[in-house]
């Protein structure tokens, strides 16, 4: 009885085949855990600059008025909506289509009518610096304000 086995030749390319492929998905997971740097000002971190936005917002009868008084402009902000008969936060939007094109300088207002909700967090927007161009990044609710009509 004849055993025949692969030739070595052909195990050796299924070898560094199979070494090619787990070395690709290896460096594709890292390469899927590191975050590319947003920047602000220079080089610091976007989300360091987070903390140093500050702002003023009221709302009633279904306007909103904002008035950006820190020295960071604002891009843009992300309006959460709630409702006291749902309790439902899922009705989430991005103030951009009726914002300032160049965003909410220092001292510039800004108002606006969202509908009549029980209460409104508001979360800033801001535009960073990054190695692919310009780069939005949206801050930590805890930075941002709670309104309650």
């Amino acid at each position: 009885m004849k055993k025949r086995g692969i030739s070595p030749v052909i195990a050796t390319v299924l070898l560094v085949g199979m070494v090619i492929v787990l070395a690709l998905i290896v460096f594709l997971w890292f390469r899927g855990m590191t975050e590319e740097t947003v920047t602000k000002f220079g080089g610091e971190n976007v989300k360091l600059v987070c903390s140093e936005v500050i702002f003023d917002a009221s709302y009633s009868n279904g306007n909103l008025y904002v008035s950006n008084t820190g020295n960071i402009p604002l891009f843009s902000l992300k309006i959460k909506l709630v409702s006291d008969a749902s309790r439902d936060t899922s009705d989430v939007r991005d103030l951009s289509e009726n914002w300032p094109a160049g965003g909410l300088n220092q001292g510039a207002t800004f108002s606006g009518n969202v509908g009549n909700y029980d209460e409104i967090v508001l979360t800033p927007v801001l535009l960073g610096n990054s190695d692919s161009g310009e780069k939005t990044y949206v801050c930590d609710e805890s930075n941002g304000l709670t309104l309650t009509a």
